[in-house]
């Protein structure tokens, strides 16, 4: 029968609170208010917790400390949830140990000190020369003793009592206070905290994806799990929604006080493992492989400080690298290796910049190629803007299966659910919108169907997949000419520069000795210096022994030749000028050659793209032949993939008649009249 004297676990969040108001009269900033409050949050959870296992205890093993200490103690013990002696067999509280102001320092310490190994090392207690701090108790609470105000926290602290409520409904109050925390502290979007909406909406998608029996045993795997909230969230989903009971959890979190909660957390669960350190590197579950994994990895962080140990790894986790300044990717193919090979199924969020980032052949698009060349991605679901607490940017969710049914091979579904959502009637931090479950429900039925509809699309994989072939164009001028088709071949026909002879051979002039190279603007003044050359800025015109000029138009790039002796001109088409100037250290002459030569100038086309080998070649050439009007040498295509959801979802703007305009502009203006009277 329910206690109608319990209050809701959720008016404790008021109590938790108002230790921000001593936090502030300490002159803390709101930023660091997680450090202060992450250890004594977790102190009064594992008070809580270990209180409501010694009645479990009592109610189910029939024993008391009263009764059978010893026995009492082992049963308890058994329920793995740690153990502080000053608890469970003094049966003394935070709020008691409070009452007495001379003696508190000294009980304090006691307390802290009565926790087990493992309970100390998470809270941070007696670290020694340890380098990890996890919540690091000790040095918060020094702190506040410094600050003179360390019993007035813990009092603040002691008022809630979590004893009377089971572990889910601690957990609920833990996800509350945990997103709170990233909106104060987080300094990467989706860093600390995952919505409990988009939670659901993960939890639904793997239900509905996973074909495994009811009572099957599978394990879920978070590689960035922070404070475990979507780790522990989709599981409890899992079990209470699609009836799912034998999960095990496993997490790995880097941030020291996230992975002290989340392994605090999964004390109280059952088959559940977290582990510390750097996922990528460390590989925490190296020998172990999931059968589904959730993750929000960190957007844009840069993984330069671990690049060595990134590219000496011999896993084969990473056959491709993006660039340093996002990591997220380094996540998706960890998550790849870590996968089932035969059934494995990834829900991952992430931001716009695994879809299209990075040019073709780059380490970005090779992730991507190397995703769809195997065929694992089933789906991409854009989610709407402010959906998450510390940024308001789109994201997406990649839906990874290793394991697609037969009519799904070789296709992937676009999900555009940017518009599914209801707005929030209190932002909370960046989150002004959620998803409610009839949406959710439109998403999971669009996967399920799939089939192209109102909010999806379904295309052939190699759809966003594109050739990039690169070119070496010929320049020519408006009429099409070339030097390279006029003066530009030897005698066997073959394209080579031609040199213009020149009367002046060298110079002692020392302005010319000290030129180091021969840039366009250096060749007019040194031309102007050997031969007294025209030397506009727009144009150069050089005489060569024979009597023939060359005028060289700097901005288009042409040359024509003037006979002096006949006077008759010929266009020799687009061209550069080409010098050249060699010294000697004996004469201390400079002397240069002129030589005209073609302009080549290198681009690419963006081309679609076939699988079939010869089909993607005569598609190539069709489309150079279409589109390319100058002369052109093919050189490398690189294949390129890319998903674009502004393309495939594009809606044009619909604009407003004209006679409206008019009519709103004749309004307004008669309100700005009236206004004036």
């Amino acid at each position: 029968m329910a206690d109608k004297n319990k209050k809701d676990i959720m008016q404790y969040e008021s109590d938790i609170w108002a230790v921000a108001d001593l936090l502030i009269a300490a002159g803390i900033p709101q930023s660091k208010f997680p450090d202060y409050m992450m250890p004594f949050f977790a102190l009064i959870m594992l008070e809580g917790r270990m209180r409501n296992a010694m009645k479990r205890v009592e109610e189910e093993s029939l024993v008391s400390l009263e009764s059978d200490k010893e026995e009492f103690i082992r049963a308890f013990k058994d329920e793995n949830c740690g153990y502080n002696q000053y608890i469970v067999e003094e049966r003394l509280t935070l709020a008691e140990l409070c009452k007495n102001d001379t003696s508190f320092e000294q009980d304090f310490k006691a307390y802290l000190g009565a926790f087990d190994s493992e309970l100390k090392r998470l809270l941070g207690i007696g670290r020694g020369t340890e380098s990890q701090k996890f919540l690091n108790l000790d040095g918060m609470a020094a702190e506040l003793r410094e600050k003179g105000i360390l019993l007035s926290v813990v009092k603040e602290w002691a008022k809630v009592d979590l004893s009377a409520y089971d572990n889910s409904a601690i957990t609920t109050l833990e996800e509350h206070i945990k997103r709170r925390w990233a909106d104060m502290s987080a300094a990467t979007a989706g860093e600390q905290y995952t919505p409990e909406d988009i939670i659901s909406l993960i939890a639904e998608i793997v239900g509905s994806k996973i074909d495994l029996p009811k009572n099957a045993y599978f394990s879920l795997y978070d590689p960035t799990c922070g404070g475990a909230n979507l780790l522990f969230g989709v599981a409890d989903r899992l079990r209470e929604e699609h009836g799912y009971q034998w999960i095990k959890t496993c997490g790995s979190e880097l941030n020291d006080a996230l992975y002290a909660l989340s392994a605090i957390e999964s004390l109280f669960r059952d088959d559940a493992e977290i582990q510390f350190g750097n996922t990528l590197t460390t590989i925490p579950f190296r020998d172990k492989s999931f059968e589904v994994v959730v993750a929000n990895p960190p957007y844009g962080v840069k993984w330069s400080g671990y690049k060595k140990d990134i590219e000496k790894d011999k896993t084969g986790q990473f056959p491709f690298l993006p660039p340093v300044s996002d990591g997220q990717m380094l996540f998706m193919e960890h998550i790849l290796w870590q996968l089932d090979k035969d059934k494995g199924l990834a829900v991952e969020v992430h931001n716009g910049s695994t879809l299209f980032s990075g040019d073709a052949g780059g380490g970005e698009s090779e992730i991507r190629k190397y995703i769809l060349d195997n065929d694992w991605l089933e789906a991409v679901i854009q989610m709407p803007r402010d959906e998450f607490f510390n940024t308001g940017i789109y994201t997406y969710l990649w839906v990874i299966n290793k394991h697609k049914s037969k009519e799904r091979v070789n296709q992937v579904m676009l999900i555009d659910a940017s518009h599914l959502w209801k707005l929030l009637k209190k932002s909370k931090g960046n989150k002004r919108r959620e998803m409610l479950p009839e949406h959710r429900a439109a998403i999971v039925q669009a996967l399920r169907a799939f089939k192209s509809c109102e909010i999806g699309k379904v295309f052939n994989k190699e759809h966003f997949y594109y050739n990039k072939q690169q070119l070496t164009l010929l320049e020519v001028d408006s009429q099409g000419h070339s030097v390279l088709h006029t003066v530009c071949r030897n005698s066997k026909g073959e394209a080579a520069p031609h040199k213009i002879p020149l009367h002046t051979v060298g110079t002692r002039d020392e302005t010319l000795t000290k030129f180091k190279s021969l840039k366009l603007e250096e060749a007019q003044r040194v031309m102007s210096i050997l031969t007294g050359a025209d030397s506009r800025q727009d144009r150069l015109v050089i005489t060569d022994n024979h009597g023939q000029m060359f005028c060289y138009d700097t901005e288009r790039e042409t040359i024509v030749l003037s006979d002096a002796a006949t006077g008759m001109t010929k266009n020799l088409g687009n061209g550069r000028f080409n010098f050249k100037m060699t010294k000697s250290a004996k004469t201390h002459q400079a002397s240069i050659s002129c030589t005209i030569e073609p302009v080549y100038t290198r681009d690419y086309e963006i081309i679609p793209y076939h699988r079939d080998p010869q089909e993607n070649a005569a598609g190539i050439d069709a489309f150079l032949r279409r589109y390319v009007t100058k002369p052109y040498h093919k050189r490398e295509n690189t294949v390129g993939v890319e998903i674009n959801f502004n393309k495939e979802f594009y809606v044009p703007e619909q604009i407003e008649p004209v006679e409206d305009i008019m009519r709103e502009i004749e309004q307004l203006d008669k309100e700005l009249k009236e206004i004036r009277i």
